[in-house]
């Protein structure tokens, strides 16, 4: 009932007051990314959403306006040099993804939810599969995000997708909610140019 009926409006709240609230904020790291280095303060990209329906995910540019398109960080030689140095706060922080917040008022994202694939990410797409985290909405955060985030095997990311699509219910959304807000704190598992670093037991059941 949880996830049919209050979820989707929940996420309306939250992303309203999260808009309206941290508006002085997102008007200051607009300013910081546009002083730092010449480009949109925005970052769009192409994402995997609900059903793998395409939408557009919105961030604080944090790369120069010449790296290389449509590929995961990890992927992209000598990511370091690509990051302003705004966009290193922000990725820290986890602040670039606050423009998110728009994405999750217009619907294409919950605030809780397995973090979105890029279009190409077919590997993690197809993992995801297997266990039907592909047919709900996308998150600001996730099961996965406090379980490792950068560090977690493509194949585990998919599995705890899973666990959280199979098991989605209100405690669990306030499980990720909260643990979330530590892991930033903490900075846990971001590794620029770095993914699949942990391989867990529970892979291999």
């Amino acid at each position: 009932m949880y996830a049919k009926y209050f979820k989707r409006w929940i996420d309306c709240l939250l992303s309203l007051l999260g808009i309206i609230i941290l508006s002085p904020l997102l008007l200051l790291l607009s300013i910081a990314i546009k002083i730092n280095s010449r480009g949109p303060v925005i970052f769009k990209q192409k994402r995997v959403g609900k059903d793998k329906s395409y939408f557009n995910i919105y961030k604080f540019r944090t790369m120069y306006v010449d790296t290389p398109k449509d590929m995961p960080t990890h992927l992209v030689d000598n990511p370091e040099a690509y990051i302003t140095k705004v966009g290193k706060f922000l990725r820290k922080t986890s602040l670039d993804e606050l423009p998110q917040l728009a994405n999750i008022l217009k619907g294409d994202m919950a605030v809780i939810g397995p973090r979105p694939a890029l279009w190409n990410q077919y590997d993690l797409i197809n993992e995801r599969d297997k266990y039907q985290a592909n047919s709900i909405r996308p998150g600001l955060t996730g099961l996965a995000q406090i379980r490792g985030r950068d560090e977690l095997e493509i194949s585990l990311k998919a599995k705890i997708d899973g666990e959280y699509t199979n098991h989605l219910t209100m405690w669990m959304d306030l499980k990720c909610f909260f643990g979330t807000i530590l892991a930033v704190f903490k900075r846990d598992g971001v590794i620029e140019g770095g993914t699949g670093t942990i391989q867990k037991g529970e892979d291999k059941k």
